[in-house]
C-alpha cells in the first residue's frame, strides 16, 4: 500500500493541472494540451492501481493503457486537425471568440 502513494499523488497532481489548463485557458492548442495531461493522468492512475502486491504489473492493465495512448493520439490529432481549421477560417484560436460566430 506504501508503495500506491506517490503514483497516486503524482496523478492527483496531473489532474489538478490538466484540470486547471482547461478551466484557465481558452486558446484551443493549450486545452487540447490540458486534455492530454488528464487522459496520462487517467492511464498512470490504471497502471498503479493494476499493480500486484510482488510489484507486478498486470499485463491486462497495461495493454489497456496502451490501447489508450493510441486512441488519445487520435484525439490529439483530429483536435489539432480542427485547430489548424479554425485558425485558418477565422484566424483566431480564442475559443471565447469563435463561440460568438455560432450566430
Amino acid at each position: 500500500m506504501n508503495a500506491l502513494i506517490p503514483y497516486l499523488v503524482s496523478v492527483f497532481l496531473l489532474l489538478l493541472i490538466g484540470l486547471g489548463c482547461l478551466m484557465v485557458k481558452r486558446d484551443m492548442i493549450r486545452m487540447l494540451i490540458g486534455l492530454e495531461i488528464l487522459f496520462n493522468a487517467a492511464n498512470l492512475n490504471f497502471v498503479a492501481l493494476s499493480l500486484g502486491r510482488a510489484g507486478f504489473a498486470d499485463p491486462l492493465g497495461q495493454s489497456i493503457v496502451m490501447m489508450a495512448i493510441v486512441l488519445d493520439g487520435c484525439v490529439v490529432a483530429v483536435g489539432l486537425a480542427m485547430a489548424l481549421n479554425a485558425y485558418k477560417h477565422y484566424g483566431t484560436l480564442d475559443v471565447r471568440k469563435l463561440r460568438r460566430l455560432r450566430w
